[in-house]
């Protein structure tokens, strides 16, 4: 891909200036000029705008993963979907799942105990580290209403919310069920699905 953040505009200007336009659009219809235009531009493009190696699967992953956690989301993504068809016992996932959570959170723990050990000497990777951690959004999962319906969007959210809270100030018995999806980290994963009471709040 263009690495759009490194282009030598002053090459690319002197480059198309250096070309006859006047010769080269001369009696040509407006889509024969407009491909011979696109021609030297592209050629100037690729003489003017280095390129770069678009960002795989890998680039993407925190600096803590490496595949043997890999392996073990991985497992336990397939432990969640047999225990949801009953074909793993809960305390069988549940033991899984709480072993993943403890594997990742060494991994956290040594890679940001390494980055504060070198930081002297490696400050540009410490920086990356934290700048990524700063970006991390946390998130509200998908809301049941009374009528056992589901709901994703942000103001069908709010609304159950705030119905919770008011039949809370309201006297009113009423219970809503978070659901987080599977794969977000939420602790959830170690206990039955939660139920919200007016007596919890």
């Amino acid at each position: 891909t263009l690495d759009i953040g490194r282009p030598d505009f002053g090459l690319l200007k002197k480059l198309l200036g250096m070309v006859p336009w006047d010769e080269a659009l001369e009696g040509r219809r407006a889509q024969e000029s407009w491909l011979i235009f696109k021609d030297h531009l592209l050629q100037a493009q690729e003489r003017c705008i280095p390129t770069k190696k678009k960002a795989g699967r890998k680039a993407r992953m925190p600096a803590w993963m490496n595949k043997e956690l890999l392996d073990m989301i991985k497992s336990k993504k397939e432990a969640y979907r047999e225990w949801k068809q009953g074909r793993v016992a809960w305390e069988e996932y549940r033991g899984i799942v709480q072993a993943a959570r403890d594997q990742v959170r060494q991994a956290k723990a040594q890679i940001e105990l390494n980055l504060a050990r070198d930081i002297k000497t490696n400050k540009k990777s410490f920086s990356k580290y934290v700048s990524k951690k700063r970006k991390t959004r946390e998130d509200v999962g998908p809301l049941q209403k009374e009528t056992e319906e589901l709901v994703t969007q942000d103001r069908d959210r709010a609304e159950v919310l705030n119905d919770f809270f008011a039949s809370v100030s309201t006297g009113k018995d009423c219970s809503h069920t978070t659901h987080d999806a599977e794969g977000k980290g939420g602790d959830w994963e170690n206990e039955e699905p939660p139920t919200v009471g007016k007596d919890q709040v």
